[in-house]
């Protein structure tokens, strides 16, 4: 908490750097591995906080987003090519060694849709991109998956967060009763499905 604390007051102090931290959180958070252990969902909730406090603009931070998460999902998309059988001898897939299967399940499963279903489920999000390189899914399938999933996994992780900061700023629940309510249900949806593929997964 202390480290989301300083990261907000300095966000705060220096908004004009914000994109570029949004930036590269989308990006970290959705590469290969790295993304895995990248905190990336709280800390787009706290840029949106400040979005709905009105230090930060939406719409901005939401396109720094989008890019940070098309270059992410790219280049693990192109490391999945380039790695090829190489890729189950990396420290990291001999440590877990079920996340690779995953994944690969995962693709089976969902086929083009699971780059963009991917992206939303925490567990496998940093792996789909890889293994669709690996699986040598066409380049134009995989970047429409990519960006189309990326347009609306930005707004959708920052505005938990702008909401909230709105509230903070108004104190007015009855305002946000209607979008909290309709994220309450986007959540549970989106948990039933999550349960649901990691049972068949």
């Amino acid at each position: 908490m202390e480290f989301f604390d300083q990261l907000s007051g300095w966000i705060s102090a220096h908004p004009e750097r914000a994109g570029w931290v949004v930036f590269a959180i989308a990006l970290a958070e959705s590469l290969a591995i790295v993304g895995v252990l990248v905190p990336g969902v709280v800390i787009l909730f706290v840029v949106g906080t400040l979005i709905g406090a009105g230090v930060l603009d939406f719409w901005s931070m939401c396109a720094y987003a989008v890019a940070g998460a098309i270059l992410g999902d790219g280049l693990s998309y192109w490391l999945g090519h380039r790695l090829d059988d190489y890729t189950e001898r990396l420290g990291w897939f001999r440590l877990h060694p079920e996340h690779l299967p995953r994944g690969i399940a995962f693709f089976a499963r969902y086929g083009d849709l699971s780059v963009a279903l991917g992206r939303f489920f925490g567990p496998i999000r940093a792996i789909i991109p890889l293994v669709a390189g690996l699986m040598r899914m066409p380049p134009r399938r995989f970047y429409i998956a990519n960006i189309l999933s990326a347009l609306v996994w930005a707004p959708a992780y920052l505005l938990p967060g702008t909401l909230m900061g709105k509230l903070a700023s108004d104190g007015d629940w009855l305002k946000l009763a209607f979008p909290l309510a309709g994220i309450g249900l986007v959540l549970l949806v989106w948990w039933l499905i999550h349960r649901r593929s990691n049972r068949r997964v």
